[in-house]
């Protein structure tokens, strides 16, 4: 009786893993075999990023929230963190009419990115920006979608944005 005492007393004195461990040697040195079969199967394992990646949506539906597995909850969650009212645009192949835009992050947000300097990619420029409204076309797992997106540019960033068609630009309206 005593022994059991000071093995629970042991037992209980450990954390959790060194618990389990001398549990699993105690099972196979009782039953036999060997600690690769206890071992876990990592080759399917997935971290948070890869989750986003691969249930990224730029625009989310509200029907498609009700219906969403635990990945598709993450990725929503973190594109409910990330700022929507300016998007950062990246304007290097606007000749070819390729124009890629997504949403700011926290740390451009703080910079002013996208709403007090340029929203293109590699301008810095902060004078005469202007705010284009942009039907963003894009293809989203195979799904054609259309999305209304702010832009703010500065003049010659403004050119190459509509360097083959005119987009509209937001004006206040004047007051009376």
């Amino acid at each position: 009786r005593q022994e059991g005492r000071i093995t629970r007393y042991h037992i209980l004195s450990m954390n959790a893993y060194e618990r389990h461990k001398k549990m699993v040697n105690d099972y196979l040195m009782y039953y036999g075999g060997r600690k690769t079969e206890f071992q876990r199967d990592s080759s399917r394992d997935k971290r948070d990023i890869d989750v986003v990646r691969e249930h990224h949506q730029f625009l989310w539906d509200e029907e498609e929230e009700d219906e969403a597995n635990e990945e598709k909850r993450l990725a929503k969650k973190y594109h409910d963190k990330l700022f929507k009212e300016y998007c950062i645009a990246d304007l290097s192949r606007y000749k070819e009419n390729k124009i890629a835009m997504r949403w700011r992050i926290e740390k451009e947000l703080v910079a002013g990115k996208g709403q007090f300097t340029c929203g293109n990619k590699k301008c810095e420029e902060t004078e005469s920006l202007k705010t284009w409204e942009v039907n963003f076309g894009y293809l989203e797992h195979g799904v054609k979608k259309n999305a209304l997106v702010k832009l703010r540019l500065c003049p010659e960033c403004s050119i190459k944005l509509n360097y083959k068609n005119k987009r509209k630009e937001v004006t206040k309206k004047k007051r009376k």
